[in-house]
């Protein structure tokens, strides 16, 4: 349960698990509260007195944890550790400490280490199984001691709001995790790439991404860093809008489409390269009406993209109410851009490539969402290898 014991926001759902807990039986169900352990440098010492307030709130409402997780900067003494467990009626053994670590795959060690593992199975009454966290461990060691290093270009538009491309970034920390590689993420916002010129920004970065997004701010920033991508030859990868801004690009300036755009930022463009869906034509109320969710697509046989997923069929999550428009298929087809995934029926392109350049992939969908830290998705585990080929490269011209 999110929030702070004792707000209003959070009565009704702490009310709900009080209640989950007397249905099922105590020996189901466990209550693990997260708690703050601050340090005051002033004092020189960690404080408990909010974690006994908690504590206490929560069983105003009828609810005594079970397990106390500490956060906290630094490790826990043994007497304040007793202490907590004193004031707050659990066993010295159930208060852990889950200390501040340098990647959250971290986590499942540091609490390993501590036994919370071990304390909810026999809390549960469960079987105890063999332990064996050697994945775990090796994506740790990949994460902070990584064997090789390469810097990505992310040129977006919401790059002030941390969380904006959360799961993008993780994704492509996952495709570095898969190619034991640490990744340093540059985030360049689209309008600087339009002020200052993308070479700016991009000069030595060896790989760019251009991910999703709505509206016509920025893009003729990540229209420009998609060019430089092309005619550089860094590897580049496009998301949603991001292989949208590419067929524009691409139509723009290698297929002599004057004025090439998308419909959603120029209703009366020339050429309108992308365009609105084919069942979205006429709708006035966009609420709830886009493509969403999973849908499956077909990768063209001898495709990059085929050689990468490996398989024929893939089946990707979407978010997108704009297409490449079909009129436009054979004109950037002629001129060397493959459009090698497509639904089923062939009517919607799904996955542009660029089979001249070392790494050119576009996607209508969104493959982070499918990335974990254990199977990094095929896209970003290539567009790693590929960033990594492009520096060795770079190393040899130098």
């Amino acid at each position: 349960v999110g929030g702070t014991v004792g707000d209003i926001e959070s009565l009704p759902f702490l009310e709900a698990i009080r209640q989950f807990r007397a249905d099922v039986g105590r020996e189901n169900a466990v209550f693990i509260h997260l708690t703050l352990v601050p340090y005051i440098p002033t004092a020189g010492e960690l404080k408990s007195k909010p974690t006994q307030h908690s504590v206490k709130e929560l069983l105003e409402i009828g609810i005594q944890p079970d397990v106390l997780l500490c956060r906290t900067d630094r490790p826990l003494p043994k007497e304040l550790k007793a202490k907590i467990a004193l004031f707050c009626n659990v066993s010295e053994k159930a208060v852990i400490t889950a200390k501040d670590v340098q990647t959250v795959y971290e986590v499942p060690l540091l609490l390993h280490t501590e036994g919370l593992d071990q304390l909810l199975v026999d809390l549960l009454h469960l079987p105890a199984t063999p332990q064996d966290l050697g994945t775990w461990e090796e994506i740790v060691r990949k994460v902070k001691q990584p064997a090789r290093r390469v810097t990505i270009a992310v040129v977006g538009k919401y790059l002030g709001l941390k969380d904006a491309y959360k799961s993008l970034m993780e994704a492509i920390g996952h495709g570095g995790i898969a190619n034991d590689c640490g990744v340093e993420i540059r985030a360049v916002e689209a309008e600087q790439v339009e002020r200052d010129g993308p070479k700016v920004h991009l000069h030595d970065v060896q790989a760019v991404l251009v991910p999703g997004g709505f509206g016509v701010r920025g893009i003729e920033g990540k229209i420009a860093a998609i060019q430089y991508a092309r005619e550089e030859r860094v590897p580049f990868f496009g998301i949603c809008l991001g292989m949208q801004c590419a067929v524009i690009e691409y139509g723009r300036n290698v297929c002599g489409l004057a004025g090439a755009n998308s419909t959603e930022f120029d209703p009366k463009a020339p050429h309108p390269v992308i365009d609105l869906l084919p069942e979205q034509q006429g709708i006035t109320n966009l609420g709830g009406t886009m493509r969403l969710g999973a849908y499956p697509c077909q990768l063209a046989p001898g495709s990059r993209a085929g050689g990468i997923y490996g398989m024929a069929e893939v089946t990707e999550r979407h978010r997108h109410r704009y297409e490449v428009n079909n009129e436009y298929r054979q004109v950037l087809e002629a001129h060397g851009m493959v459009m090698c995934g497509y639904s089923p029926d062939r009517k919607l392109v799904e996955m542009i490539e660029l089979p001249d350049h070392p790494y050119f992939v576009g996607c209508q969908f969104h493959p982070e969402f499918r990335s974990r830290p254990r199977q990094a998705h095929p896209l970003f585990r290539t567009f790693i290898e590929a960033a990594l080929a492009y520096r060795e490269r770079a190393g040899e011209e130098r």
